[in-house]
């Protein structure tokens, strides 16, 4: 498996109280908090788009397994409920996901046990190691990388 590090940027916009930049690869996205919450509901906040990279790596890994099986799937549609009952609490991450296409009930379930395999929800599921260091003076992050860390765990995955 690839060993790549991806890094992506964050830098405060200064527009609002709360509204950041996020570059990744070749994107750049916005995250804020909702106006309610004092920011300026300009894009989805952190907990969106957590519940975001796991709807969509489900999404892509469930693709790649139909498609290196050759199987008639049409269309994959991943739904993410997070929830949490307070900041030291665990968090509970519930995905609803509807398999289109003339599969059997085989396939389905397969598709639905790759689902689980997938690199965000083993790494959500596992936990992770988090470590903050503090840069000197105002020196700029790490340069992006693009990485291909992502895809290789896809594929990883998707081995029989």
């Amino acid at each position: 498996m690839s060993t790549d590090t991806e890094v992506t940027v964050i830098r405060e916009t200064h527009q609002g109280k709360y509204q950041v930049e996020a570059k990744a690869g070749g994107a750049v996205l916005l995250i804020d908090e909702p106006v309610a919450a004092g920011g300026l509901g300009s894009g989805p906040n952190p907990y969106n788009l957590l519940s975001a990279a796991l709807g969509a790596c489900t999404t892509m890994t469930i693709r790649l397994y139909a498609e290196r099986k050759g199987w008639p799937l049409t269309d994959v549609h991943t739904a993410v409920r997070h929830s949490r009952a307070g900041l030291q609490a665990r968090d509970t991450f519930e995905l609803d996901i509807a398999l289109d296409g003339a599969l059997d009930d085989t396939q389905r379930a397969r598709l639905m046990e790759i689902a689980d395999h997938c690199p965000v929800h083993l790494t959500l599921a596992r936990g992770s190691d988090v470590r903050a260091a503090l840069l000197p003076g105002s020196a700029p992050p790490e340069r992006l990388q693009a990485g291909g860390g992502h895809i290789a765990c896809m594929v990883e995955a998707c081995a029989d």
